[in-house]
């Protein structure tokens, strides 16, 4: 899920700042409305009116309705591929996605399953039981994974493997993140998921490394 501290406005002059505290506000508002009363019985004028701004406001900020819900979460999308992208001389693609893991884990990022906030379950739930922003969700997986194999295939030149990769590391964080939650849901408090999260997280990806050693080590 997206970051919606206020970290995310550093180095922000006073006009972005004011216009990213407003997107926030609208974002969060919308969230509320629709865990409390479901994704298709909230209208967006309903969102403008509790987060006390004009509904033309709120279309500035947010395309669609679905945008609403969904746009600040789709900052994720491509963080495998960068991740992969930036990675330092010597790492493989799986030292890459490994160290992004570990990184999202200490910070108890919400992306990675392991959020603060006690409601990224509920969204989540009411993500995949509304049909519409299940099948936004499921092309975010796809598009992430296309986009970490065009990395590795641009980089090896073989877009076979680089498929196979993407495919895999991408499952190894979906499987970590759907962890966390079936953890939580088992009734684990959030704290107690994350102070082993690390120790899981390595020794998923040491099963991967076993099949992809070797493959994508920047020179």
């Amino acid at each position: 899920m997206a970051d919606d501290g206020q970290d995310g406005h550093a180095g922000l002059g006073l006009r972005e700042r004011k216009k990213k505290q407003t997107a926030t506000k609208v974002w969060r508002t919308a969230v509320d409305l629709f865990l409390e009363h479901g994704y298709d019985e909230v209208s967006v004028a309903q969102i403008a009116e509790a987060a006390d701004v004009s509904k033309m406001t709120v279309f500035n900020y947010f395309g669609t309705k679905e945008d609403l819900l969904m746009g600040p979460m789709e900052e994720h999308v491509e963080d495998l591929a960068r991740a992969i992208a930036e990675r330092a001389p010597g790492a493989s693609a799986v030292d890459a996605a490994r160290a992004m893991v570990l990184r999202k884990i200490t910070g108890r990022d919400p992306s990675i399953g392991l959020s603060k906030e006690g409601n990224e379950l509920t969204l989540i739930q009411l993500i995949n039981r509304t049909p519409v922003l299940a099948r936004r969700a499921l092309l975010w997986t796809v598009r992430g994974e296309l986009a970490a194999a065009q990395v590795l295939t641009e980089e090896t030149g073989d877009s076979l493997l680089s498929a196979v990769a993407a495919a895999q590391l991408s499952g190894v964080i979906g499987a970590l993140m759907s962890d966390n939650h079936r953890r939580v849901l088992a009734g684990e408090s959030p704290d107690a998921v994350a102070a082993d999260a690390a120790d899981r997280a390595e020794r998923a990806f040491a099963l991967v490394e076993k099949g992809l050693n070797g493959f994508a080590v920047r020179a």
